[in-house]
């Protein structure tokens, strides 16, 4: 799938991150029928034999409404994830158009991926990982910058970006902090293709969280996310008042956690269930709505920008190089 043809199917450049215990078959399919890329992490069913149930379910959804827009499921490829063998054979089974790894590296799977004629997307948060990516021939890069929701970056994206695109021309991803439309035009302004957003998928009608999650997002801004690398081994942002919740003081959180996915087969640890992840653009979120409102929102944020920019500037948008302006 060539970027071109990508951005052609999308009624926005958006894809919907996959989140731990948030992303699940509705939320792929209503996604992908609103106009922008479903995904989900294969950990988010509780089994193979369920993660082959949610595919075939993904794939005929979108087949008997006629929806071409490409989804995308999220694989760790961290060795402590005991399921990744068999996860990755219900991936060579159904056959998603994008294969998105995280936690390590692509190269095992990058060569079984393009024979179907999937492409694989890197999950990177620093330059030194995306040439790591790069070099495994991967067809693109999801940089993850400071204010990613769950596991997140420490680099900002005006400098992310520009240190990749220096020898990079692939497909370009950009995610953190991203929630509104106009956040959106600046990602692509900045040099990314297309933009990725968690947090703002999580209060709604097809999120599988709680309603205390989802509740907690609408209620949250900036200031109640918190930075720690105590829960999973691994810098992420979570809710400061979940953190509280679970037992922890969001001042005081204790020292670096063991680095360990294998809980997250099934997602049986108490820690995932009552300890909340969220992005530092978490305030873009007011109320709990349907995923086509959200794009909706989003696409008339991102046209009224445009607008006001190349009025602005007194440009036509053909003029605009960077990119497709949707």
């Amino acid at each position: 799938m060539t970027l071109p043809l990508l951005l052609k199917k999308l009624v926005i450049p958006v894809m919907q991150a996959p989140m731990f215990l948030i992303s699940g078959p509705d939320m792929v399919v209503n996604a992908c029928k609103a106009g922008v890329v479903g995904s989900f992490p294969t950990q988010n069913a509780r089994t193979p034999e369920i993660l082959d149930e949610w595919m075939g379910q993904i794939k005929s959804r979108l087949a008997s409404q006629n929806i071409t827009t490409p989804w995308a499921v999220n694989l760790i490829v961290h060795p402590s994830y005991a399921r990744g063998k068999a996860d990755f054979e219900v991936i060579l089974k159904h056959q998603p158009p994008i294969v998105i790894t995280a936690l390590g590296s692509p190269a095992a799977l990058v060569e079984q991926v393009h024979s179907y004629g999937g492409i694989v997307l890197a999950d990177v948060i620093n330059p030194s990982y995306a040439k790591k990516a790069a070099a495994a021939k991967v067809d693109g890069l999801v940089l993850v910058s400071v204010g990613a929701g769950g596991h997140t970056g420490y680099l900002s994206p005006f400098v992310f970006v520009q240190e990749i695109r220096k020898w990079w021309q692939g497909l370009l991803v950009l995610g953190g902090g991203i929630g509104t439309g106009q956040a959106v035009l600046a990602a692509q302004a900045m040099g990314a293709d297309i933009a990725y957003l968690g947090t703002r998928f999580i209060p709604t009608n097809e999120s599988l969280c709680q309603p205390e999650y989802k509740q907690m997002v609408v209620a949250s801004n900036s200031e109640d996310i918190v930075i720690s690398d105590a829960i999973t081994g691994v810098k992420a942002n979570w809710l400061r008042q979940s953190l509280a919740n679970g037992g922890y003081d969001p001042d005081n959180l204790p020292d670096k956690g063991k680095i360990d996915f294998a809980s997250a087969s099934g997602a049986e640890n108490k820690r995932w269930k009552d300890i909340w992840a969220a992005g530092q653009g978490v305030g873009s979120s007011t109320a709990v709505q349907a995923i086509a409102e959200i794009v909706e929102e989003l696409t008339n944020e991102y046209q009224e920008s445009l607008s006001a920019l190349l009025t602005e500037q007194k440009q036509e948008p053909e003029q605009v190089k960077r990119g497709t302006i949707i």
